[in-house]
């Protein structure tokens, strides 16, 4: 039975991240070329509402940054850590990285999953992620997250 989990875990992460990725409308918004790199870590504790922490580095004009990550879901249970790296499009400026970031989500990890995304701020900068999960969590609805880069 504890094959299962994993299983339908992938074939949901996979499911996703293929609507994500092949979606016309997001793969028309996405630049052709990346600008910068990222990779984080986070960690999600949830009961009815969530809460996301964690940190990260963002690879951007041959300088490495060091962020923090705070957020939250709309409806999930659990607890999970996720890995993620992935590229970064139409960061300009350094400051335009800052701020808000949301995605509709669907996450079923039981031990561990694997998943994409695509996250887009009010500054129009996207990234395009790649994902490792562990733990016990559901969560679905709209999940928004806060990149601020240390000083």
């Amino acid at each position: 039975m504890t094959m299962v989990f994993p299983r339908i875990n992938a074939l949901v992460s996979g499911t996703m991240a293929a609507m994500l990725v092949s979606s016309p409308a997001l793969a028309r918004e996405m630049p052709a070329k990346p600008v910068g790199h990222v990779s984080f870590e986070t960690h999600s504790a949830d009961v009815g509402v969530g809460y996301t922490w964690g940190e990260g580095k963002l690879t951007y004009g041959h300088h490495t940054y060091r962020f923090k990550i705070k957020g939250g879901n709309a409806v999930s249970l659990g607890y999970s850590s996720l890995k993620a790296e992935g590229e970064v499009y139409n960061l300009k400026h350094l400051r335009d990285f800052d701020g808000a970031y949301g995605a509709v989500t669907a996450e079923a990890t039981m031990s561990k999953g694997v998943g994409a995304s695509l996250l887009k701020n009010s500054n129009g900068v996207r990234l395009k992620l790649k994902s490792k999960a562990t733990g016990a969590r559901l969560a679905a609805g709209l999940q928004g997250v806060s990149f601020e880069i240390e000083n």
